[in-house]
């Protein structure tokens, strides 16, 4: 009997899958997440022994990774550009958010 597990209720930055499990989740051969890994577009935490453990967010950037490659048929060097603007968006949306925060307590400490 496989035990089924849901991906949800593991912490997304939780080491947990090999490589070949990675693969099968992300329909695509080992031997390319390797590539994306030597390309710097992944990076898979590694176990005591060396092995590859790929985590829930892992696995969500290997998603991404496919759709842009296979449905919207982005290079590589293309991805690796997009994921890393995105990661620059998301940091700073979270600057301004903070900011905005910030402004809206000090306003409410003058009273406005």
């Amino acid at each position: 009997m496989a035990v089924r597990i849901n991906i949800q209720t593991i912490p997304p930055d939780e080491p947990y899958y090999a490589i070949g499990a990675a693969a099968r989740l992300v329909d695509l051969h080992p031997q390319t997440l390797r590539h994306y890994e030597a390309l710097g577009l992944v990076r898979p935490q590694r176990s005591r022994g060396n092995i590859r453990l790929y985590s829930p967010r892992d696995i969500e950037r290997l998603h991404k990774i496919t759709r842009l490659t296979q449905d919207l048929g982005v290079n590589l060097a293309g991805v690796e550009i997009i994921l890393r603007l995105s990661q620059q968006v998301k940091a700073l949306r979270a600057e301004l958010n903070r900011r905005e925060a910030f402004c809206e307590s000090a306003s409410a400490r003058q009273g406005n």
